[in-house]
């Protein structure tokens, strides 16, 4: 038997998948890591904790699994975006790295705005958001001079974990489409947004694509991991976008809900033309001189995990989630905001907060656990109101992550969406990307789409219930209207957090 590895690096643990050439998933083993917040709005984490991570994750799968290290001739990589991570010249970390959900960098944000204003957008594709990398530069920069100083090139996590298995430093496509420095349309590192910002454009590391061989294992390594050192590793790509390869998004009008701590509606793009205005993200796809276009939802499976270990601990997921199932569509009445941590899509606000509305004596449980899923997927349609008003035709969408693991929560996508929702018979989303990518790196396929047509069936399709369309239409014209009912409330409270 021949396999290939998945691994997904998380913003809480890494997730590691063993697939063989059927598609099958036949091990897969995870390990969680911390996060570190200093202070309010900051979110850092350990480069060493991911490898640790990854390195036991590994070795517990081979180990448990009783794989021959020969017989996984590849591994890729799937990775959360963003995350800044600084190497010195002997490429020691330099400090901790600052995570996409870091929301420090507001001043720097401007500053890149003012610096170059329209100019932005047509080269990096998207706007000045906390979340990218650069704007994190900056703040280092700023702030921390003399790490900033000692900093000889800069990576994302993925990236600095291949680095460390490997020995070799790159950056692929579509995680350096998230840092606000790539000429997202000419795959080049901007020197324009490199000089008016005062970056040395020498800390940006070198690009390849996502399905390019960039080493093997090294004999470190593969001691500690138990993988061969003949295993070729392949550069991997941005969680998103491996997200959507392991969805099959990868052509036409295709496109995927994918609901894990953020949330994403993500759809394909096969050129590079089309203009969002900085509505929604426009980023390079894994699949090569594809791109995608997406809109972000920051606390999607978030809010449900924070309301649930706040107001229902000692219930588990599957028991919270069965009031949907005996709960009415619009709660009775009970609205809810996704903001809890800021948001990204349409509100680029990082301030903003969560909200119920609507509360009253009558409300239970069941009806806040319907609230805060609803209000998690009505803010996800607002993507697919972007796409569909910038002429994407969005009739299917294939959903994967938390989302998708509850029929009731699918059947509630399809008819806020007013779209059929497709369910995947086996749903890993990015590691399953990840391993598509190692797949055709290995010469199993000639293609990502020829391998998708082995490794991907679907499962269950829902159909949108006109009755319930209108209805979820209705609360969702009310929900719109909360973001700019609350925010003067949210922006007189920020004194007192």
């Amino acid at each position: 038997m021949s396999y290939v590895l998945g691994v997904d690096l998380g913003t809480s643990s890494v997730k590691v998948v063993m697939v063989n050439r059927s598609g099958v998933v036949t091990a897969e083993a995870s390990e969680s890591y911390p996060l570190i917040h200093l202070q309010s709005g900051y979110s850092e984490q350990k480069p060493e904790d991911w490898v640790k991570g990854t390195v036991k994750a590994i070795r517990r799968l081979i180990q448990e699994s009783g794989t021959a290290p020969e017989e996984i001739q590849g591994l890729s990589f799937s990775g959360q975006m963003h995350g800044l991570v600084l190497l010195d010249k002997d490429r020691r970390v330099v400090r901790d790295a600052i995570l996409w959900n870091d929301t420090r960098t507001t001043a720097q944000c401007r500053l890149i705005e003012s610096k170059l204003g329209s100019r932005l957008l047509d080269i990096a594709r998207n706007p000045a958001l906390e979340g990218f990398t650069l704007p994190k530069l900056l703040w280092v920069k700023e702030h921390e001079p003399q790490l900033y100083e000692t900093a000889s090139v800069f990576v994302l996590p993925k990236d600095y974990l291949r680095y460390r298995l490997t020995g070799q430093l790159a950056m692929e496509y579509s995680d350096a489409a998230g840092t606000l420095l790539l000429d997202v349309a000419e795959k080049r590192w901007s020197a324009e947004i490199c000089e008016a910002l005062g970056i040395d454009p020498s800390v940006c590391p070198p690009l390849v694509e996502s399905s390019d061989l960039v080493g093997t294992i090294t004999l470190e390594m593969a001691e500690q991991t138990g993988l061969s050192p003949a295993a070729k590793v392949f550069a991997g790509g941005a969680d998103n976008a491996c997200g959507a390869i392991g969805a099959g998004i990868l052509s036409g009008e295709q496109t995927m809900c994918s609901i894990g701590t953020s949330g994403v509606v993500l759809s394909y793009e096969a050129g590079k033309d089309r203009d969002y205005a900085g509505k929604v993200h426009f980023f390079n796809h894994g699949q090569k001189d594809a791109f995608y276009a997406m809109g972000v939802t920051l606390a999607a499976g978030y809010s449900l995990q924070w309301f649930k270990e706040t107001f229902a601990p000692e219930q588990s997921f599957d028991e919270l989630l069965t009031a949907l199932g005996t709960t009415e569509p619009g709660a009775k009445g009970l609205l809810f905001t996704p903001y809890i941590v800021g948001e990204r899509t349409p509100h680029a606000d990082a301030s903003i907060r969560g909200s119920f509305i609507g509360m009253d004596a009558s409300h239970e449980l069941g009806h806040f656990t319907r609230a805060v899923v609803e209000g998690i997927t009505y803010s996800l349609r607002e993507s697919v109101d972007i796409l569909r008003a910038a002429g994407k035709r969005i009739d299917s969408i294939t959903s994967i992550g938390g989302g998708a693991r509850n029929d009731h929560w699918l059947q509630m996508q399809a008819d806020v969406f007013n779209a059929e929702v497709v369910k995947l018979e086996s749903e890993q989303g990015p590691a399953m990307g990840a391993a598509m990518l190692a797949a055709v790196g290995c010469g199993w396929f000639g293609s990502l789409s020829e391998c998708a047509g082995q490794f991907l069936r679907p499962a269950k399709t829902f159909q949108p219930d006109a009755e319930r369309v209108r209805r979820y239409d209705e609360l969702y014209t009310v929900y719109r209207g909360i973001y700019a009912a609350t925010r003067p409330l949210n922006e007189a409270l920020t004194a007192f957090r």
